[in-house]
């Protein structure tokens, strides 16, 4: 009987013991990494037919749209760039653009060089998006895997119109250089405290990125949104493969964001309204 009580009295001490270095060990833990989160208009297009961006709208409206990327400041030096930006090519023939900045300037705004970005998320292959990866050379690059499979051939050609051949090559290097990861689908957290999600048809497999901040989760949605008017008007983008596609990502955004006023859009120059700290292109979504 005494031998049972011992044994008993031992499990129970044990079990005690276990419990109070596993609360002991959480409490230890490093605190999940929080994000400052800025949007940063490199260029704008003025009088761009607002049609063009959500389905249905009045054909006469326009309204002069922010090119922006998006830097993710984090602790220990991680600093993610949401898309890259563009600073090359034909493209630039083609379209009207003031205020242009290459985006390796843009983010000094936000006291960071090139050599600070430690990677970059490409959220879709269209050139205001990707064609600025070569700026920054010591980032990884971030892709989905289906996003470049249909886009680019083994060689680094283009298969799909919607990417520039250039942007193809480049990212091809990038690719050979050992920089750049495929990323396998959807709800990935790449790093900690970053996720992308697809399901987007802006273009074949587009991704948005979840970021953790103090102010809870902030939706990074580039062009898979290209306005709040899209969120307000549950209006699906005017360029894409799905409109319905659209529509669930924007009803999941607004799960997966903390508050609907943290899910940031492509194109909208309210971003710089709705946040205007610091001011001088840059506004902290907070």
């Amino acid at each position: 009987m005494a031998t049972l009580r011992h044994r008993m009295l031992f499990g129970s001490l044990a079990a005690a013991a276990v419990a109070t270095l596993g609360a002991n060990v959480v409490r230890g833990q490093p605190a999940d990494p929080e994000y400052e989160v800025y949007a940063i208009r490199y260029a704008t297009a003025p009088g761009f037919a607002v049609s063009s961006l959500v389905a249905g709208a009045d054909q006469a409206r326009t309204i002069d749209i922010p090119f922006m990327i998006w830097v993710l400041k984090g602790p220990a030096g991680r600093n993610v760039l949401v898309d890259a930006g563009s600073y090359h090519g034909s493209v630039f023939g083609r379209w009207t653009l003031t205020g242009v900045v290459t985006p390796s300037e843009a983010i000094a705004r936000v006291g960071l060089k090139p050599d600070d970005i430690t990677d970059v998320i490409i959220t879709h292959v269209h050139w205001d998006h990707v064609n600025g990866a070569d700026l920054f050379p010591k980032a990884r690059v971030w892709i989905q895997r289906e996003e470049y499979a249909h886009h680019i051939d083994d060689q680094g050609k283009p298969l799909d119109r919607a990417i520039a051949a250039d942007d193809a090559s480049m990212l091809a290097a990038i690719g050979r250089a050992g920089r750049l990861t495929l990323v396998d689908g959807d709800a990935r957290e790449i790093l900690p405290g970053i996720t992308v999600y697809t399901g987007g048809k802006h273009t074949f497999a587009a991704q948005y990125v979840g970021v953790r901040t103090s102010a809870g989760t902030v939706v990074v949605a580039s062009d898979n949104v290209y306005l709040y008017e899209n969120l307000e008007k549950r209006a699906p983008s005017a360029q894409t493969l799905d409109p319905g596609a659209d529509l669930r990502v924007q009803e999941r955004m607004l799960r997966l964001a903390s508050a609907p006023r943290l899910i940031v859009p492509g194109h909208d120059p309210a971003v710089f309204e709705r946040f205007p700290k610091p001011g001088g292109g840059v506004a902290r979504i907070e």
